[in-house]
């Protein structure tokens, strides 16, 4: 049986400001349904203002020929458009599912702007980094140069990093805490780092140079080993390429040996939205 398409879509709007302040959707006679609210609802009290102004409220309907799901669908948007400066007492029937939350547009939201992923992330050690500095501060780094440091831009708050040592193996899992910044803008504990207090110091080398600074992400480990203790088995066919920053979401051998190695399962620490387990 085909599905009614006589749906249709309304709005209500104030002629003393020409202010839209309600969306409805239905059929037939409904869009004068809310002609007669009563009580102390502000829509009743709004209706019961205009008349007193000797006016009518003005309904036009907004998009017909609807089904009942494409109906919810806009007029949910239309509600979550417009928010709180509407009488609509339900934000609409998709509203808290697949619409964005009121007065967000100024941060980055997990399944809106990203999807949390599980990356590869090369520690690549030398005169600059150091994986105990990485493990004792909870960072990652790379730099000399914006076309290595800006990879780690990718890192969303909430993506799942494993972090690999040339030559040795993967060494750490964990959770991204804040964005990449500049080395003096890191902070570990509400506190800058310090040259002093790092093995390699040569961390802070050109830190005022936006261009060869180090940048480094925060990162709450789950778990570490030690350079010695890095997990990694030859022949396997385990991914370790050469970029700095590098998605797991297309590598479910590498991710499997790696939820072994270290005991723990990278879907779950990705909130259960990760790019990986919406690919499977």
């Amino acid at each position: 049986m085909p599905e009614r398409s006589d749906y249709y879509v309304y709005v209500y709007i104030d002629p003393r400001n020409y202010e839209e302040f309600y969306y409805g959707k239905g059929c037939g006679g409904r869009k004068d349904a809310q002609l007669g609210a009563s009580g102390e609802s502000g829509m009743a009290k709004r209706v019961a203002a205009i008349r007193k102004s000797g006016e009518e409220p003005i309904i036009r309907v907004i998009a017909k020929g609807l089904t009942e799901k494409e109906a919810f669908l806009v007029e949910a948007t239309l509600i979550w458009k417009l928010g709180r400066s509407l009488e609509n007492i339900v934000q609409g029937h998709h509203s808290r599912r697949v619409f964005r939350p009121l007065y967000s547009m100024h941060v980055q939201l997990p399944e809106f702007d990203f999807f949390n992923d599980i990356y590869y992330v090369n520690v690549a050690e030398g005169p600059h980094r150091s994986w105990e500095d990485c493990r004792r501060f909870g960072f990652l780094a790379a730099g000399n140069g914006r076309n290595w440091s800006e990879q780690l831009d990718r890192l969303n708050l909430g993506d799942v990093v494993v972090a690999y040592l040339t030559g040795s193996g993967y060494a750490g899992v964990g959770v991204v805490e804040r964005r990449a910044v500049r080395v003096k803008q890191f902070r570990f504990r509400g506190k800058p780092l310090q040259p002093a207090q790092l093995r390699e110091p040569n961390l802070f080398e050109n830190a005022d140079d936006p261009e060869l600074a180090q940048y480094l992400v925060a990162i709450r480990w789950q778990k570490t080993v030690p350079r010695g203790e890095a997990k990694f088995q030859r022949n396997a066919g385990l991914y370790a390429p050469q970029r700095v920053v590098a998605s797991l979401a297309t590598q479910p051998k590498t991710r499997k040996f790696i939820e072994e190695a270290f005991n723990l399962s990278l879907d779950e620490l990705a909130g259960g939205t990760s790019l990986t387990s919406r690919n499977h």
